[in-house]
């Protein structure tokens, strides 16, 4: 009896220290606003043109639910993975199409090196864009107005990320980061590849990006074509406030001549009391050989009703730019509409620009 109860017990304890050493944890995010806009024009929001007042999924942050594992395989070694996919929370509709998991779907290596994952996974333009961009990405409104390569995801991906002291290095090397990539015959059809390089010491925090696409290798344009995005930005802290600034040059090689645009950006953050927010950011994207270039101003307000529910108003205004002489106008809504390479648009009916001023109040869980 006393051998049984001693295996009994062994057989406990040993479970119990495997199930310490594994571990699932289901996470997520339900964010759901009412926005308001003042002109749903070509280019802003859809529908016919004039006042829109519309709910909106995913505001702040995307709405998503997820599964994260890791396993400790021993000495430092751990298995990883995530699976992650997106959803629209007015419509109960998935964000991804065809893709379950939209958002992230890799599984991947971590010790005292770093981590080594394989799959779909958010690219170091994406990391840069979330830690220094003053509204962190948020669908409504940021830098993604401006330009939504910032959230950038690619498929078939090999990532690096390690942090070594202050220092945070990470590289990425998709071989088809679509849908059109890894065709046979023709490896370099969807390639893309990008390197982060980040240093934090105290209050004070810079860092770079750089980022390859190849969306085509059609001859016809003589060369293949070309998306590449650069980037530098720096925070710096000082008690409740926390200041912001950074530069994207961007480059969409098609052949002659080629496209090019400057984005640069500013702002702040105040912890105003343990539970309210404040953040304000200025956008400004120069578009080569054309004065029509617009601006997008963001303020927004964030009130915590406990650790993992708050509430939020943010409101933006896309101030667009005409350049007479080319016949042509910056067409910028809120929620985004240039081309983030091209020339802008002509004179919609004659009009030389149109502003757009957007508002969306929400609430938003964290689970």
């Amino acid at each position: 009896m006393k051998l049984r109860l001693i295996a009994a017990s062994a057989a406990l304890l040993a479970s119990g220290t495997l199930h310490a050493q594994s571990s699932v944890t289901l996470y997520g995010v339900a964010d759901v606003g009412i926005e308001a806009l003042n002109r749903a024009s070509q280019g802003h929001a859809p529908g016919a043109d004039g006042r829109t007042v519309r709910m909106s999924s995913g505001n702040l942050s995307g709405s998503r639910w997820g599964l994260r594992g890791v396993e400790d395989l021993g000495q430092g070694l751990k298995a990883v993975f995530t699976l992650e996919s997106g959803f629209h929370l007015d419509t109960g509709s998935t964000s991804g199409g065809s893709r379950l998991f939209d958002r992230q779907a890799l599984v991947g290596l971590q010790g005292e090196f770093g981590s080594l994952t394989l799959g779909r996974q958010q690219t170091p333009v994406y990391d840069f864009g979330i830690t220094y961009d003053p509204m962190a990405l948020s669908a409504r409104y940021s830098m993604l107005s401006q330009d939504r390569g910032m959230a950038g995801r690619a498929n078939n991906a090999i990532k690096y990320t390690g942090s070594f002291g202050g220092l945070t290095a990470s590289a990425l090397y998709s071989f088809g980061y679509g849908d059109e990539g890894e065709r046979p015959g023709d490896s370099r059809l969807g390639r893309e590849y990008a390197f982060g390089l980040g240093y934090a010491d105290g209050p004070f925090s810079v860092g770079a990006i750089y980022d390859q696409r190849l969306p085509s290798t059609d001859k016809s344009l003589g060369r293949d074509v070309k998306v590449q995005r650069a980037a530098i930005a720096g925070s710096y802290a000082i008690g409740p406030v926390k200041a912001f600034a950074g530069y994207r040059w961007a480059m969409l090689q098609a052949g002659t001549p080629h496209s090019r645009a400057n984005l640069w950006w500013a702002g702040l953050g105040l912890q105003a009391t343990p539970a309210l927010s404040l953040k304000g950011a200025a956008y400004y994207q120069d578009f080569r050989d054309t004065r029509a270039d617009p601006w997008l101003f963001v303020a927004s307000a964030d009130y915590a009703l406990s650790k993992r529910t708050d509430a939020y108003v943010n409101v933006a205004l896309a101030w667009n730019r005409a350049d007479a002489g080319q016949g042509v106008a910056s067409n910028l809504g809120v929620n985004g509409g240039d081309s983030l390479y091209g020339a802008p648009a002509p004179f919609i009916d004659g009009t030389a620009k149109r502003n757009q001023v957007g508002a969306v109040v929400g609430i938003r869980h964290k689970f």
